[in-house]
């Protein structure tokens, strides 16, 4: 429920504030809000008349927000960015609802962006916003509504619907490699490529080998995409997602530097914020994610 309308000031008011906190003066204020210096000022004490609290410290020609006023100034600006933002959504699909999901790159680069098409023919009505993110973030404080996560459960605060487990190889350039090796042990002898957010992920494959081995080191990247081109020019042997990793192998640019995929030990996940309720948009992705896309990741 909103509040009375006399605690809720004028947007022109809150525009005069913000710009004059942010920009250091009356004057540049004005300029950008392509008003006249005294347009700012009446502005200004309009919104202290209205709040009865003084919110402006007066320096000759100059005004400047005190404590109190900066501090609910930055409550204001948060509000105004919310603001713009729903108007830009709104613009965008006037006619149902968007989607603001986080994803991974290569997953959703890779694998989710093509399938796409098939929810967009289904749902027209909602527009998906895609942007990424690496890592577990905080839904209260970040504009999404829900995101690709990869790994166990352990992303507090959220809900989960499982999409798909994960295969990963060990792939190379063709000619770093005579010939694949019988002994995966032998891999040690070459250079590996590691991701940042899956420090341990070739500690873990040795593991599923039988081979015991830690403090692995090498070149570190901070995506699929740049690791997976480091190894196709020949800088190492990567451990790549069979849905990246495949479509290399059928161009000859890579080749499997050992055995067969294995499953890794996390999964793919749609998480979304478990303290609100969740939007139709999101919930129509999420049925069509669970009808159509659940299992495991396919090769391409």
């Amino acid at each position: 429920m909103i509040g009375p309308r006399r605690f809720l000031p004028s947007l022109s008011s809150l525009l005069a504030l913000e710009a004059v906190d942010r920009l250091g003066s009356a004057s540049a204020a004005a300029g950008e809000l392509a008003l006249t210096h005294g347009a700012i000022s009446r502005q200004l004490k309009v919104l202290e008349t209205q709040l009865g609290v003084p919110l402006i410290q007066r320096d000759g020609n100059r005004l400047k927000l005190n404590p109190a006023a900066a501090e609910y100034c930055g409550i204001v600006r948060g509000l105004l960015q919310d603001l713009s933002r729903a108007t830009l959504k709104l613009k965008a699909n006037p006619t149902g609802g968007s989607l603001n999901l986080a994803i991974l790159p290569a997953f959703g680069m890779h694998w989710l962006a093509p399938r796409l098409k098939d929810f967009a023919d289904r749902h027209p009505e909602v527009s998906v916003n895609l942007s990424t993110r690496l890592k577990p973030f905080d839904f209260r404080t970040a504009d999404f509504d829900a995101a690709i996560h990869f790994g166990l459960r352990d992303w507090p605060g959220v809900d989960y619907l499982p999409i798909a487990d994960e295969q990963i190889l060990p792939v190379c350039a063709p000619d770093l490699l005579t010939e694949p090796p019988s002994d995966p042990a032998a891999l040690l002898r070459y250079p590996l490529l590691h991701l940042e957010t899956r420090a341990d992920a070739w500690e873990a494959w040795f593991h599923t080998c039988g081979i015991q081995v830690s403090g692995l080191r090498g070149m570190l990247f901070d995506q699929f995409s740049t690791m997976a081109q480091a190894a196709v020019h020949g800088l190492g042997i990567a451990l790549l997602p069979s849905y990246l990793a495949q479509p290399e192998i059928r161009s000859g640019r890579l080749v499997c530097a050992h055995g067969e995929a294995v499953t890794s030990a996390g999964s793919y996940y749609l998480v979304w914020p478990n303290e609100r309720p969740a939007r139709a948009p999101l919930l129509k992705f999420a049925q069509w994610l669970e009808q159509t896309l659940c299992g495991s990741l396919s090769g391409g």
